[in-house]
């Protein structure tokens, strides 16, 4: 459509189409269009497919590289930390091509529910490790300070999404100021994400997995590759706040 100096005019929703856009356009990665559309397949429109992928190599090694050994007290941390991973992903996943507000809430609601599992299973893993620690040093390789800089931010990151969705009247004094941080939420859960993904690479350079356990670091690698393009590709710029 032109105006009457000529000029090509954009209907308003192909503007709000175009910033609804995730940054790899294909049609499985488009925003749901109905209404009332199931969630779940949400884990697997688009390039969703190469996160499951990537995230179900990483667990496959983790675990196989614990159960294919005598079990000991320490194995319930690597076993843990997989399987939060696993669960942070999916409630990424589920939550990402949602568009409409009705969309966003059950989203929402799965989002944190999943993600509540996750960091129960990052707490008992810190747990047991620092258990299995005793009167060890701490801190000696580059995974146990990760491990504890992830371990914090998994914290302050659920904190904070549960304060500004659920509690922002409470603790924000309105829900807008709720609202205006859920771009940081994202933003932050991205970043996250990756540091996460680091620190599991980083186990297998681990003096217990290179000389016990034997989880390939490249399988890894390749599995987190995967994980950051599949979600990475979903991600709407306008929801970052760009």
């Amino acid at each position: 459509m032109a105006s009457a100096t000529g000029i090509p005019q954009l209907h308003p929703d192909s503007i709000a189409s175009r910033e609804d856009s995730p940054l790899l356009s294909t049609p499985g990665n488009e925003p749901q269009s109905e209404d009332n559309a199931a969630l779940y397949p949400n884990l697997f429109r688009g390039t969703a497919l190469a996160a499951q992928v990537g995230i179900w190599l990483i667990a496959i090694l983790v675990w196989a590289g614990i159960l294919s050994h005598p079990l000991i007290f320490f194995s319930a941390h690597p076993l843990l930390n997989s399987a939060a991973l696993l669960l942070q992903v999916q409630a990424t996943l589920i939550l990402q091509p949602t568009s409409t507000a009705s969309q966003k809430r059950r989203g929402t609601i799965v989002h944190y529910s999943i993600q509540a599992l996750s960091v129960l299973g990052f707490l008992a893993a810190f747990l047991i490790i620092e258990i299995n620690k005793g009167d060890h040093a701490r801190l000696t390789s580059p995974h146990g300070v990760l491990g504890l800089v992830t371990y914090i931010l998994i914290i302050l990151q659920a904190t904070g999404g549960v304060v500004q969705y659920f509690l922002p009247l409470t603790l924000l004094g309105s829900v807008e100021r709720g609202k205006t941080l859920y771009k940081y939420h994202r933003q932050s859960g991205y970043l996250l994400l990756v540091l996460e993904l680091a620190t599991v690479v980083a186990a297998t350079r681990t003096t217990f997995n290179v000389n016990v356990l034997g989880i390939s670091l490249w399988g890894v690698v390749v599995g987190a590759v995967l994980v950051v393009i599949g979600v990475g590709a979903r991600i709407r710029k306008h929801k970052l706040g760009y």
